[in-house]
């Protein structure tokens, strides 16, 4: 890492340890947009992003881009505690398996897909927020890497993970995960691959206990009002998501394809309960709501759980720091709640 990383990373570390009052101070006047307050902590280090003057990743070309989002993510995530961790290969697939201190021999365990608009994001990208995860929800959590945009287009990535998912049900015995409590969950793209690899789960009769969808895109198409509220000015805007979408499905009439777009999806019955995340500020908002009332009024066991204003300190398209400190943060406690049901 260069010196000049270094100190970026030291400098976000240190603003987000200072009290709530003193970020308020430094990142101005708060913003109030759609009857919504940005999170303080959101605020200040937007206001540390543009004061450092890092190119956006979607205005690079997409190998730089990629290189920009791990650097990114690496600092500020730093190393989170974890009983174990180690890789593994899935259907050929990189994959990383986190396992809580303490963890029992046979256990629940979610499968996790990445986010990064299908053309961004790997396992580093996400690892904080993996071990996060597995050490404070107490499960063990399988990460995989799937194939990116634009080396490939729709539908190989949700294929892969689709592959993947009916592999890893085989062999659950190898990694301690009981079979009837496997989960699916992702952030924003890797939502939607959670999401349809659930409703394919479903079908096919495979065991899914759980479905953690963090933000997810679920319509390709871009009609929700969220997407013009807040197209710019906040972590995901609408230049990073119109190039994501024009290389992971060039084809516009796919968009409506439940595969690419699960709002459009005949939910089957059986289908597991959900966890569903929206951030105030988020293009995404709007149709990640309209999915969790799709589910709720569908064939969705359980319930659904969509709120808004996420504490950045959880997930934040691949950016945001998973800290120890959080643990009160009663959105945190949702997600790890929700996974925690799985324990029992």
């Amino acid at each position: 890492m260069k010196i000049i990383d270094t100190v970026e990373a030291l400098t976000a570390k240190s603003l987000l340890a200072l009290p709530e009052r003193i970020q308020r101070r430094l990142a101005g006047r708060p913003v109030v947009l759609d009857g919504q307050t940005l999170a303080t902590e959101t605020q200040l280090l937007l206001r540390l992003q543009r004061v450092a003057r890092e190119p956006a990743v979607e205005s690079l070309p997409i190998p730089e881009g990629r290189t920009a989002l791990l650097k990114q993510s690496l600092p500020v995530g730093g190393t989170q505690p974890v009983g174990r961790v180690r890789d593994e290969k899935v259907t050929g697939l990189p994959a990383r398996l986190y396992e809580p201190t303490g963890a029992p021999a046979v256990g629940p365990m979610l499968v996790f897909f990445h986010g990064g608009g299908w053309i961004y994001g790997d396992l580093d990208s996400h690892d904080a927020v993996c071990r996060v995860l597995a050490e404070r929800a107490g499960v063990r959590v399988l990460a995989l890497d799937y194939t990116l945009s634009p080396e490939v287009v729709f539908p190989s990535a949700y294929d892969e993970c689709v592959r993947a998912y009916a592999e890893i049900v085989e062999r659950a015995d190898e990694w301690g995960a009981d079979r009837t409590r496997l989960a699916v969950g992702g952030d924003s793209a890797g939502g939607n691959l959670a999401a349809g690899v659930a409703i394919e789960a479903a079908r096919q009769g495979w065991p899914c206990a759980f479905q953690l969808l963090v933000y997810p895109l679920t319509d390709a198409t871009g009609a929700a009002q969220s997407r013009k509220t807040f197209a710019s000015g906040f972590y995901l805007t609408a230049e990073f998501i119109a190039p994501a979408r024009a290389n992971y499905a060039p084809d516009a009439r796919t968009r409506t394809d439940p595969r690419v777009s699960p709002l459009y999806a005949d939910l089957p019955a059986g289908l597991a309960p959900a966890l569903v995340v929206t951030a105030g500020f988020d293009p995404l908002r709007d149709e990640g709501e309209a999915y969790a009332e799709r589910l709720r009024g569908g064939r969705c066991r359980g319930g659904t759980g969509p709120f808004r204003q996420l504490d950045p300190r959880v997930l934040e398209h691949g950016r945001r720091r998973a800290r120890d400190r959080a643990s009160g943060c009663p959105d945190r406690r949702r997600v790890e709640g929700g996974l925690g049901r799985l324990r029992r």
